[in-house]
């Protein structure tokens, strides 16, 4: 087993820790909150890397878990995602008008992802926002594999079904 070194393995994820915290808490001051708190708690454990098969399945369900009971705290689950993220298409092909309806139905999906449950939530956002394989979302959430697949599942239809009837009905 290599050795671990926080400023090589550890430090790194720090961007990825705050795309999570991001997702869970929706709030950019919260998310940085919960990646300091992360790192500060995966250092205290620093005598038990030896004993992890990954460091990032460790720091990720710290990260998860600090973030969580910020939300907890704070009762603020129904937060959207803040505003300035969206890059807006900017091909000759696309107008104003264009760039509009496409910002309006990103905000949509973003909106109908934050109502998901918290479990469905995240593993959709590891796995299609992240690109993490089942193995290490089971992993970070403390469920199986099959589990996992269950939640992106359920999740990518809700967002679906939510979003066709958003759209057609304008709900």
């Amino acid at each position: 087993m290599k050795e671990l070194s926080f400023r090589t393995d550890v430090l790194p994820l720090k961007d990825e820790l705050f795309r999570l915290a991001l997702r869970i808490t929706l709030n950019r001051a919260d998310a940085e909150d919960v990646v300091q708190e992360t790192m500060l708690r995966v250092w205290k454990r620093r005598e038990q890397w030896d004993e992890l098969e990954s460091i990032e399945a460790f720091c990720l369900t710290i990260c998860r878990n600090q973030a969580l009971d910020k939300m907890k705290r704070a009762d603020n689950m129904n937060a959207t995602l803040e505003e300035g993220h969206d890059k807006a298409d900017r091909s000759y092909a696309s107008n104003p008008e264009e760039q509009a309806v496409q910002r309006d139905r990103v905000a949509m999906v973003r909106a109908l992802i934050a109502q998901l449950p918290e479990k469905q939530r995240t593993c959709m956002q590891l796995r299609d926002m992240e690109g993490k394989a089942y193995k290490e979302i089971a992993q970070v959430l403390g469920i199986t594999e099959q589990q996992v697949k269950v939640n992106i599942f359920r999740a990518r239809q809700t967002v679906k079904e939510r979003f066709k009837q958003m759209d057609e009905h304008g709900l």
